[in-house]
Parts: structure tokens; C-alpha cells; sequence
């Protein structure tokens, strides 16, 4: 499994402490910036986490900037992601089981690093159920396909 993080200057320390977890346990985990905390944009990283899943690269993207919002609205605008702005544990195992979701946004301000690690722990422990909320997640898809801009 590949998990790609991504951070501004306002989520780094909550992605050095989820890095390091994944890390010890053996994940391969990519970190696609920000380096530290130095003012950084965030859409920089979104996009990069974002692309990295998108393209099948990654099984799956941690996004964390002041508020979570930006980096949420930032990576759905990449087709085939499915960003959450989580604040709790049961929100974001909610969203893996019926939106499968495949980027989840946290808030650096609103929560402690420890905090970020139990959500991020019940996103990725859960698994999407199918059934009538894949035939949901499927309207999106198809949507997203049938709308997208042609350059």
C-alpha cells in the first residue's frame, strides 16, 4: 500500500507524526510536501497528492492545511478523487464505507497531531461497503466524466 501526504505549513506537524506511523509500520508513504513550516500554498500539495491517487500511483491521500477546506476543495477538483474533510473518527469511517473516499483532509488548527492519527486510523481501517452507495459513488463518477472541460 501507498498513502500520499501532503501539507502546508499550518498541517506539518500533523504529516510529520503521520508520516513517521506509517513509516514504522512498514507503509510505503510518500510525502509530497510542504517541507516544513515555512509559509506554503496549499494547492501545490493538493495537487500532487490528488494527481497521485487519481492516476492509481497511491491507494490513497492525506491532505492537512489550517482549516482542512482548502485542501479538500483543492483536491476534488482533480477527477477521480474523492476528498473528506473529516473532524471525527466515525465521519471519516462513514466516508471510506459510503463515499469511498480516497483523500481525507483534516484541520491543522482544529485538532491536535494525536487527534488527526485517530481519524486518520478509522479512515483507513474501513472499507467501502458497495450496494446502493457504490450505485451513488458511481453517479458521481459518471457525472465527473460527462462534465469534465475539454481543452
Amino acid at each position: 500500500m501507498i498513502i500520499a501526504l501532503g501539507s502546508d505549513h499550518r498541517g506539518y506537524p500533523h504529516k510529520t507524526l503521520l508520516l513517521d506511523i506509517l513509516r514504522s509500520r512498514g507503509i510505503q508513504a510518500e510525502d509530497l510536501g510542504c517541507p516544513g513550516e515555512d509559509s506554503a500554498d496549499y494547492p501545490d500539495s493538493a495537487f500532487a497528492v490528488a494527481e497521485l491517487v487519481a492516476s492509481g500511483r497511491a491507494n490513497a491521500g492525506v491532505l492537512i492545511c489550517g482549516s482542512g477546506i482548502g485542501m479538500s476543495i483543492a483536491a476534488n477538483k482533480v477527477a477521480g478523487v474523492r476528498a473528506s474533510l473529516c473532524f471525527t473518527a466515525e465521519q471519516a469511517r462513514t466516508t471510506r464505507m459510503h463515499n469511498d473516499s480516497n483523500v481525507l483532509c483534516l484541520s491543522g488548527d482544529a485538532m491536535d497531531p494525536e487527534t488527526a492519527s485517530a481519524i486518520f486510523e478509522a479512515w483507513i481501517a474501513a472499507e467501502f461497503e458497495g450496494g446502493r452507495h457504490g450505485r451513488r459513488v458511481d453517479k458521481i463518477t459518471s457525472y465527473e466524466k460527462n462534465h469534465q472541460i475539454q481543452e
